[in-house]
């Protein structure tokens, strides 16, 4: 039996070998749910200049597929969850909505996948019994037009959906959907597609009650005594997303399946929550995201198949301030509707994907837990006898907001830490202060030390708003600091109309 089932396991392995016949990539998911959804030109410029080359979009959205014809980026377009009953129950609708939202834009628009639906078995489980039939309708559509060899058909499933998930090897699907997923991975499997899953540690740590360490789900180095052991395989988890990744393939080798390839079409971690997400920070999506990109684009892969990657799209472009719901679930993005980072990734190597690297820059924020009144006269000297420029953070400017001692002694302090040459001196402020990795930057308020921020949009910066008014010095008006803002909107305004120019 052992013999039978580790020939198993190599059989699989070899499988999948043959079937990861690309490099691993990152993506972004873009969802539309802003008060102020920038025109799609915008939106494929930003793309362009991070040098995102895989996107997935929640819909066909045909002004998006317009903006995004001939420039080589990778499309996944999704079957809404609320056209799905019609094209279940029609192969007339299916074959209508491939020739509107596919054939009439490939191959200008390098659509590479098809979503049917988006974790219809727990979102919309009324539809679960036609969901194949919709798989299989809108892959007939495709073979009509001699398409299906180019675009894969599938549906991102949640993880929720795997039982008993640790120790991977004990990993099964929710029994009460095999009737669903039997023949769902029977499609799969004939048409060479892939098994698309989100996977969000975020909630996995967040509902294990402690159980879960924080610097596991991050993908933080641990211990080998910290790592989680499988006890029937022996492999070794460092983090979640690996664990779930091999329970899924797992889940599938219980049910016979064992060459379908997983893709993660959602995984992320919020930058902000409300009063109960203490760890939905800018530093823990920073430290989630920058190590996820790594851990996919070094083809690590996960302790059951080392060296086969899983690609995976980052949840998501922009901050979606109209989703419902927690304070965390408007702010998964990377970029605001301005397309100014939220935060700054720590990056190298990734062939200037989201290219923004600090690995080579440092800031000087306040201290976590520090006094305010001490942190109220740092900020008062900084903008003061320390001659801090400071008037990017009066009412109206860009770092006024947000209006608090921490954020606009984190702006001062960095100002006048970059001014002083980063010197370990210049970071103390009477032990109020220290020195992070991770950019401050928000929003349009743009930080002295950003990446690839010119020195002239100092005033940009998002800082602190004064609150003292030991300062007047630093809030008066300066000529040439207008001029240089004036030269900036001259050459963003040029660069809009040449980059407009480019994609018509």
């Amino acid at each position: 039996m052992a013999v039978h089932s580790l020939l198993l396991l190599l059989f699989a392995v070899s499988v999948l070998v043959v079937a990861a016949d690309e490099e691993p990539f990152i993506g972004v998911n873009i969802g539309t749910d802003l008060s102020d959804m920038p025109h799609p030109t915008q939106v494929v410029a930003l793309l362009k200049a991070q040098q995102i080359r895989h996107v997935r979009l929640y819909d066909a959205d045909q002004a998006m597929l317009v903006a995004l014809a001939k420039t080589g980026i990778q499309v996944v377009i999704t079957v809404p969850n609320e056209e799905l009953l019609a094209i279940g129950q029609s192969n007339s609708t299916a074959a209508n909505w491939v020739s509107h939202n596919v054939v009439a834009h490939y191959p200008a628009t390098n659509i590479t996948a098809i979503c049917v639906g988006s974790e219809v078995l727990t979102a919309l489980p009324n539809a679960a019994k036609i969901l194949v039939n919709a798989l299989k309708y809108i892959h007939s559509a495709l073979v009509a037009s001699n398409l299906d060899r180019q675009i894969k058909v599938s549906t991102p499933l949640s993880s929720s959906i795997i039982l008993d998930s640790f120790p991977p090897s004990q990993a099964f699907f929710n029994k009460s959907l095999n009737s669903v997923l039997v023949p769902m991975l029977d499609f799969l499997q004939s048409t060479g597609s892939y098994l698309m899953l989100n996977i969000y540690p975020y909630y996995d740590y967040m509902q294990s009650n402690g159980v879960i360490p924080l610097d596991y789900a991050l993908f933080k180095p641990l211990p080998p005594n910290k790592e989680a052991v499988d006890s029937n395989t022996l492999l070794h988890y460092t983090n979640v997303f690996d664990a779930m990744v091999d329970a899924a393939y797992f889940a599938m080798l219980f049910l016979n399946y064992t060459n379908i390839p997983v893709v993660v079409t959602e995984s992320g971690w919020p930058s902000k929550g409300g009063s109960n997400e203490p760890d939905a920070t800018i530093d823990n999506a920073n430290t989630y995201n920058s190590n996820l990109i790594k851990h996919v684009l070094n083809q690590t892969g996960t302790p059951k198949y080392p060296g086969i990657a899983v690609s995976t799209y980052i949840y998501e472009l922009y901050n979606e301030d109209m989703k419902p719901g927690p304070l965390s679930e408007k702010n998964w993005g990377l970029f605001d509707a301005n397309g100014a980072p939220i935060y700054i990734l720590h990056l190298t190597g990734s062939d200037a994907l989201l290219a923004n690297d600090t690995s080579n820059q440092t800031f000087c924020i306040a201290k976590e837990g520090a006094d305010p009144k001490m942190l109220q006269a740092a900020l008062d000297w900084a903008c003061g006898p320390g001659k801090v420029e400071c008037s990017a953070m009066r009412q109206g400017q860009p770092c006024y907001e947000p209006d608090n001692v921490i954020a606009h002694s984190t702006y001062a302090f960095d100002s006048y830490y970059h001014k002083m040459g980063k010197t370990p001196d210049s970071c103390d402020f009477n032990g109020v202060a220290t020195v992070s990795t991770t950019d401050p930057s928000h929003g349009s308020c743009i930080f002295p030390g950003s990446l690839g921020r010119n020195a002239t949009t100092f005033t940009n910066v998002t800082a602190p708003s004064m609150n003292s008014t030991a300062s007047d010095s630093s809030s008066a008006y300066n000529p040439q600091s207008s001029e240089l803002r004036i030269r900036s909107l001259l050459l963003m305004v040029i660069g809009f109309l040449i980059c407009g120019v480019v994609l018509l």
